[in-house]
């Protein structure tokens, strides 16, 4: 191995990807750099193999790896189209390719005399005899070898490129593009795989020796819209399967660079057996190491409305639930939060700020109210404060993340926020301060939640919302 900026469990994977016979799998937590570890080992792979496929669910997460390995200096074409329009992606999709052959010249002239030679045949003349005729006829026939024999030189151009291309990237759809559906390969790679249908994966997987899966099943699993379907099995990935029944296969990167200890810790107990540890340049790094103005504060902090008669509420149309009060709340207590805050001072590294709910309706409302706080309203004008579902940060991060947990009732109802892989990536989104409000008598009943509450005790981040009361 030559000197690389990987850290060991980083390099255990891609050692582990090199010897792997037929499966492989990279299992990354939120902030450990997974797709850096999946491009090292590409990169390791090329050079033993003359073609890799790397395929992705998603555009976004083609392009990013694109975009990655292109930075890198390899021969790498896109199929299909790119979902953002960067000058660097578009170089690389296969139009541009066959574009930029030697040999495009002959191509689009042979284009263009073909398109001359049928507008000329399709010309209205005068005099119409037999000459005319035959001349037309001539003319139609000759354009139509023309187009066919442009037709061979493209086909020859995409051969040839594609003869010389170390990495192909597309969806897992594209795999089956009629350019490559030919193509097999020795290895082929999927990223966030955690978030792939089965059924999806199987068009690469089928073209190739080895498989290489990265991903997160403790994130956000697939989409599935059929309840039918998911019962019957859709919902589980084949990232799952083979995480279940081959746990060997796979190798956890361990070391994760995003978050606050305090932050990482309770999502490392929950899903990931406790293994996560935080790289020093993160560790202690909350919001009174990015500006001193802030301390003291608490990295994880949980404001209980319990006893408050914060009610949800059911909004009939959307049949969605909101929560106005504990919305307010949370805006109060992050308004107050931010107070220290001077913009001028932190131009060069603003802060950045999520604000997030499980629900709809919470989320409305929420952007209503932060349009009538002027300083949020602010930060909101200048991109740096963003409201939305778990689903929207998905991938993403953020300085501060102030969740509102939005349920509270009598019966202990939680609805979906009993799926707590939501949750998980909703918590490990934010760097340096982790805020959320929720009614603890409503989800101590879950025992997720239950943990969450001892954790924050543990860690002193437990204020009742009586704290914040004028």
């Amino acid at each position: 191995f030559y000197p690389s900026p990987l850290n060991e469990s980083q390099l255990a994977a891609v050692r582990h990807v090199q010897a792997a016979q037929d499966v492989a799998i990279i299992h990354g937590p939120p902030g450990t750099g997974k797709t850096t570890t999946l491009v090292q080992a590409i990169l390791e792979t090329i050079r033993r193999e003359r073609r890799v496929l790397v395929c992705a669910p998603s555009n976004t997460a083609v392009d990013l790896l694109t975009e990655k390995l292109a930075e890198r200096g390899v021969n790498v074409i896109r199929m299909g189209n790119p979902s953002r329009v960067s000058d660097l992606l578009l170089e690389h999709t296969l139009d541009a390719q066959v574009m930029a052959h030697k040999r495009y010249g002959e191509l689009r002239s042979l284009r263009q005399t073909a398109e001359q030679y049928r507008e000329l045949a399709s010309k209205q003349t005068r005099t119409f005899g037999w000459e005319e005729r035959e001349q037309r006829r001539h003319l139609k026939e000759e354009s139509r070898a023309m187009h066919q024999e442009a037709d061979g030189l493209e086909r020859y151009i995409t051969e040839d490129l594609l003869e010389q291309v170390q990495v192909i990237t597309c969806t897992l759809v594209g795999a089956s593009n009629r350019n490559i559906r030919h193509l097999t390969y020795e290895t082929v790679f999927i990223d966030e795989a955690a978030q792939a249908l089965e059924p999806g994966c199987w068009i690469p997987i089928a073209k190739a020796q080895r498989v290489v899966l990265a991903g997160d099943h403790q994130q956000l699993p697939p989409t599935v819209k059929s309840e039918k379907a998911a019962r019957d099995g859709l919902r589980e990935t084949l990232f799952e399967k083979c995480i279940k029944r081959q746990p060997e296969a796979s190798r956890m990167l361990q070391v994760q660079y995003r978050m606050h200890e305090q932050i990482m810790q309770f999502s490392s107990e929950q899903f990931y057996d406790g293994l996560l540890v935080a790289a020093p340049t993160v560790a202690h790094n909350g919001l009174d190491a990015y500006d001193l103005q802030f301390a003291p504060d608490l990295p994880v902090e949980f404001l209980d409305t319990a006893g408050f008669g914060f009610q949800e509420i059911t909004i009939p149309e959307s049949r969605s639930t909101a929560n106005p009060e504990e919305a307010d709340l949370l805006l109060k207590r992050l308004a107050q939060l931010l107070e220290p805050y001077d913009q001028a001072e932190h131009e060069a590294d603003p802060l950045s700020i999520g604000v997030i709910a499980p629900y709809r309706a919470q989320i409305n409302y929420l952007k209503d109210a932060v349009e009538e706080n002027d300083e949020l309203s602010g930060l909101m004008l200048h991109r740096q404060l963003s409201v939305g579902t778990v689903d929207s940060f998905q991938g993403q991060e953020r300085d501060i993340i102030a969740i509102s947990l939005t349920r509270s009732n009598s019966h202990g109802e939680i609805g979906f926020l009993s799926d707590i892989r939501r949750m998980n990536v909703g918590m490990t989104r934010a760097r340096k301060k982790l805020l959320l409000v929720g009614d603890s008598s409503t989800l101590g009943s879950h025992p997720f939640y239950k943990a969450f509450l001892e954790y924050v005790e543990r860690v002193g981040g437990y204020r009742t919302a009586w704290e914040l009361q004028d």
